[in-house]
C-alpha cells in the first residue's frame, strides 16, 4: 500500500493524462513470454510504460504445447489486440533452469512436471558436455541451457495454430531474446521472420 501511494503521488500524478488515456483500452506493440523471476521485470528492462507490452510470466519462460493459460494469452494478443511482435525472453541465472539441471525436486509436486517442458533443452546441452565443476565454466554452461530453452520454447510456440498461421501470413514476428543480468542487456537469440509489409 505504501508503494502504491508513492506511485499515485509520483509517476501517476506526473503523467496523469497518459494513465487516464489507458482507461479507453490497451494497444500494446509487443507481447512477451518471460520468467516470473522477481529480479527480471520486462517493463523495467525494456524501459516500457504501462500499456506497451502484453506480458505473460511463468517459471522458466516455458511454453507447454496445448496449455490453456498460454493459449488464451496468444489468442487474445494476436487475434484481438492485433499485436505483431511475439517474444520469448529467457534470462541469466534462471532458478528454473538451475532446478532442471540439478535433477532434484525435493518435496515439490508440481514444479518437476512444469520443468519437463524444458527437458529437451537440457538433453541438447548435456550432449555437448556435462555441467562443469569449475564455477565460472558452470555459469557459462548454465547460460547455454537458458539460451537453448528459449529456442525450444520458440518451437513450442509454433505448435499453436494461432501463432503458426499469423507467422506464415507475415502478420507476426516471433523473436527469441536473452536478458543477461550481469550487463542488463538483451541479446537476440532468434530475430524471427520479418513481417510482410503492404
Amino acid at each position: 500500500m505504501e508503494g502504491n501511494q508513492a506511485f499515485v503521488e509520483g509517476d501517476y500524478a506526473k503523467d496523469i493524462d497518459y494513465y487516464k488515456e489507458l482507461l479507453k483500452g490497451q494497444n500494446p506493440h509487443a507481447m512477451l513470454i518471460g520468467c516470473c523471476d522477481s529480479r527480471v521485470v520486462p517493463e523495467i528492462t525494456c524501459h516500457a510504460k504501462p500499456g506497451e507490452i502484453f506480458v505473460h510470466r511463468n517459471i522458466g519462460n516455458i511454453v507447454p504445447p496445448g496449455d490453456w493459460n498460454i493459449g488464451t494469452f496468444l489468442e487474445y494478443g494476436i487475434r484481438h489486440l492485433k499485436v505483431n511482435t511475439l517474444v520469448v525472453c529467457g534470462h541469466e541465472e534462471c532458478g528454473a533452469m538451475k532446478a532442471l539441471s540439478s535433477g532434484e525436486s525435493g518435496d515439490d509436486v508440481l514444479i518437476p512436471g512444469w520443468l519437463s517442458h524444458a527437458h529437451t533443452a537440457l538433453e541438447l546441452v548435456e550432449k555437448r558436455g556435462k555441467k562443469p565443476s569449475d564455477p565460472e565454466e558452470a555459469r557459462k554452461w548454465q547460460s547455454e541451457l537458458e539460451i537453448e530453452n528459449v529456442k525450444l520454447q520458440l518451437k513450442n510456440l509454433r505448435t499453436y495454430p494461432v501463432v503458426r498461421e499469423a507467422e506464415d501470413a507475415g502478420r507476426l514476428q516471433v523473436i527469441g531474446l536473452y536478458y543477461r543480468m550481469s550487463t542488463a542487456k538483451l541479446e537476440v537469440i532468434d530475430p524471427g521472420k520479418p513481417l510482410k509489409t503492404g
